[in-house]
């Protein structure tokens, strides 16, 4: 039963919402745009908010679904952690668009959102502060997340959920690797320029 749930959680996870939605409103792959990534971030900064929003909204339900899913059948940790990861690593990786996908900070937050929504809460509030200061969601999105583990652990959660932490900052910094060159380089868009 838990590999079903697994498969599940990957195949929910890799559903490109940012592709779908920008091919069926803007008859466009966002691939080839801005960043060339399928997220949010790239759809806010090539076809603005109206686009964004809901490519946002139904990438965080992915995770958010894919535990609520797992957590319905059983109430294993280290299995509900593992499908949640899963929806990340699917929207990272994506079955469905040959493995090229977004960077899963969405998705991340609609797994938070069902785990614990004082975790989410510490990650949220870090991410805003952090691109309001600096204006870069990349070094939000990262610098949130590496907290993740920490927050667990602070709140007292048990050892998968810290490791989950760990698994999960791991992936979000992967994903950004290329942001964070373009961090140290001083060439990262900031938030509101368009491309």
């Amino acid at each position: 039963m838990p590999y079903l749930i697994f498969i599940a959680a990957y195949l929910l996870g890799s559903l490109p919402f940012g592709y779908i939605i920008t091919k069926i409103v803007h008859k466009k792959d966002i691939r080839d745009f801005g960043s060339g990534n399928i997220g949010a971030t790239n759809v806010l900064r090539v076809y603005g908010p109206r686009s964004a929003i809901p490519v946002f909204v139904l990438d965080l339900l992915k995770g958010l679904v894919a535990v609520l899913i797992a957590k319905e059948v059983t109430d294993i940790p280290a299995v509900y952690l593992t499908a949640g990861f899963l929806a990340m690593f699917g929207h990272s990786f994506p079955v469905y668009l040959k493995f090229r996908g977004g960077k899963a900070v969405a998705t991340s937050i609609g797994v938070l959102t069902v785990l614990s929504w004082p975790v989410t809460l510490v990650v949220l509030a870090s991410f805003l502060l952090i691109v309001y200061l600096s204006r870069y969601v990349s070094m939000g999105s990262i610098t949130s997340m590496a907290l993740l583990p920490l927050a667990f652990w602070v709140l007292g959660f048990s050892f998968p959920y810290i490791i989950f932490g760990i698994a999960t900052a791991l992936l979000v910094a992967i994903r950004h690797h290329e942001n964070i060159g373009r961090l140290l380089k001083g060439t990262e868009s900031k938030l509101g320029r368009k491309s």
